[in-house]
This record gives C-alpha cells, sequence and structure tokens, in this order.
C-alpha cells in the first residue's frame, strides 16, 4: 500500500470520526434541551394527567363469597335537597337548549328549524296533542325522524311537553 493511500484513509477516518461527534454532540444537545421543556408541557396538560391515571388505576374489583366485600359497596352521592343532578335540564327551555336544539337549531335530519315560522305553521295546526305525541313517542315522517323524546328518555313527559311548548312559542 501506498503512501498515497494511508494518508487517503488518514483523513477518511479522521472526517468520519468528527462527523460521528458532531452528530452525537447534536443528539445529546437536543435531549437536554428537550427534557426541560417537554416534562413540563406533557405535566402541565390536565388530560394527559387524566389519562395516566386511568392507565394506572386497578381494573376492576370482584366480590368474593365468603369475603367482606363491604368496600366494594357502591356509593351514590345523591344530588342536594331541591336541585336537579348534573346535567338535568329544570325546564323546559333548558331541555330544548340541551337536546332539542341539536336539530331543531340547525334543521338536522329533517327536523324544522326551531323559530322557522313557515316550517312550523302546518305543525302547530295539527294540535298541540299531536305535538306532545309526536316528541314523546317518536315520529317517522317524510323529512325525516324524531327519535322518542329527542333522545333524552331520561327526562320526564311534562319536561318534554314544556319544551315543545317552548319551541311553539318562538316559532309563532
Amino acid at each position: 500500500m501506498s503512501k498515497q493511500d494511508t494518508h487517503f484513509f488518514n483523513v477518511f477516518s479522521l472526517v468520519l470520526g468528527l462527523l460521528m461527534a458532531i452528530a452525537i454532540g447534536i443528539f445529546a444537545f437536543a435531549r437536554v434541551v428537550a427534557s426541560h421543556t417537554q416534562d413540563k408541557q406533557v405535566m402541565a396538560e390536565a388530560d394527559y394527567t387524566k389519562n395516566v391515571s386511568a392507565r394506572l388505576a386497578l381494573p376492576a374489583q370482584e366480590a368474593i363469597a365468603g369475603q367482606d366485600n363491604s368496600a366494594l359497596a357502591i356509593k351514590v352521592a345523591g344530588p342536594a335537597a331541591g336541585s336537579a343532578a348534573p346535567g338535568m335540564p329544570g325546564t323546559g327551555t333548558q331541555l330544548f337548549e340541551q337536546a332539542c336544539s341539536a336539530c331543531h337549531g340547525q334543521g338536522i335530519a329533517g327536523a324544522p328549524k326551531a323559530g322557522d315560522k313557515a316550517a312550523w305553521a302546518a305543525r302547530i295546526a295539527q294540535g298541540k296533542a299531536t305535538l306532545y305525541q309526536h316528541a314523546l313517542n317518536g315520529f317517522q315522517g317524510k323529512a325525516g325522524m324524531m327519535p322518542p323524546k329527542g333522545g333524552r328518555t331520561d327526562v320526564s313527559d311534562d319536561l318534554v311537553k314544556q319544551a315543545v311548548d317552548h319551541m311553539v312559542q318562538i316559532s309563532q
């Protein structure tokens, strides 16, 4: 092997070594910078910490025959006296805002828009008894489908009737 070949291999090895050192340096610098910012950002996100807590929670607890299972009893915290459960509408207007406006606010699935006098005129002419029946039991018409109680089967019939009255009032 000639002196030129040896010199070339030495210079080539030196260049490769320098490039490897630079790449390792950049990698280490990126890790240091990321360690200072990433942990703070991730821990500041409430959803992230909730998801981690949910994944770390025990998967289930089972009652075992012949042992004390009182710790597994379901504890229901009742609502304060005179107040409705969270998310439960107290008036027809609130029910309209929570459930009915999903379709009747935009006219989705053939639902007449609340406040559209032309769309509601024929329906109002049928009488409130018919409107109540369609709202309570559901209705399949030419324009679309009305689910029973607008999909909120957990509310009372009187509350649904109040919501119907509210829509009729704003659509007359």
